[in-house]
């Protein structure tokens, strides 16, 4: 058996990640799987031209679907940190780097690491 590249190791844990969130806030769904699916298939583009970029994906991975999410269906992850006030989604930063964490700029908080919404919520939550 071949060992797996970086490139697949760094989009195989991206995937993980954010399919873990997904399945965190409950929105795992079929059509929203595919827009994980649409974005590592960018993404694996992406990191061939820069192999560097690999400590990124994870990170950008999160972004893609969270537009992609914006744009069909609404806002994503809600932020579970402030309880009053208008809803309003976490963002991931940094917005290119390794170790990216879902952040909530109102409350100035680091909420959860991409991939960790569930533990940081103490749970499924739904959004």
């Amino acid at each position: 058996m071949d060992p797996i590249s970086p490139l697949e190791q760094a989009l195989h844990a991206a995937r993980a990640l954010v399919l873990a969130d997904l399945v965190a806030r409950e929105v795992a769904e079929a059509d929203v799987v595919s827009l994980v699916e649409e974005s590592i298939a960018q993404r694996r583009w992406w990191v061939e031209q820069w192999p560097d970029g690999a400590a990124f994906v994870a990170g950008l991975v999160a972004q893609d679907v969270q537009d992609a999410l914006l744009e069909r269906y609404g806002r994503w992850p809600l932020c579970p940190v402030c309880g009053s006030g208008d809803p309003h989604a976490l963002d991931v930063e940094p917005e290119l780097g390794p170790d990216p964490h879902w952040v909530c700029h109102k409350a100035g908080v680091k909420v959860a690491a991409v991939g960790s919404l569930g533990s940081a919520t103490g749970g499924t939550v739904s959004s």
